[in-house]
């Protein structure tokens, strides 16, 4: 597995409830991009729209040798999961404070673009504290 782009952000600003992985639907220039590691997934995020799920906000750098059809780097990409991963998410994501957000763009084992997704519950500026001053006291402990 070849970890193409992290979303660093998401692990500090949320609570991670649940994980996903997913297919990507993507275009052929888009695919050269990822492999060469021009993608950001800066204020992206997730969302069901009639039963399908959408990938919004996420840059991917239009490829450089890429001909005369580029489009848009932070279209909305169609994302591929099961039917009742689907369902479970639209249910979810309806519930007050839960959201989807991508963790992280991979190449699995078979060189297939995936995106590990996450059911998370924003945090509060006051956990963010605690959890920074609990870190600092277990850093103090070791050494």
């Amino acid at each position: 597995m070849r970890v193409v782009v992290t979303n660093r952000k998401a692990r500090r600003d949320y609570n991670i409830i649940e994980t996903f992985e997913a297919g990507i639907v993507l275009k052929g220039y888009e695919v050269k991009s990822l492999r060469a590691g021009m993608a950001s997934l800066d204020g992206s995020y997730a969302q069901v729209v009639d039963g399908e799920v959408y990938l919004v906000g996420a840059y991917i750098k239009p490829y450089e040798k890429g001909g005369y059809a580029q489009i848009d780097p932070r279209r909305r990409r169609k994302l591929l999961l099961k039917k009742h991963e689907i369902k479970r998410l639209y249910g979810r994501t309806r519930e007050r404070g839960f959201t989807l957000i991508p963790l992280r763009i991979y190449f699995n084992d078979r060189s297939i673009a995936k995106v590990e997704l996450a059911l998370c519950r924003g945090k509060r500026s006051y956990e963010k504290k605690a959890e920074i001053i609990r870190r600092d006291m277990e850093r103090e402990l070791r050494g």
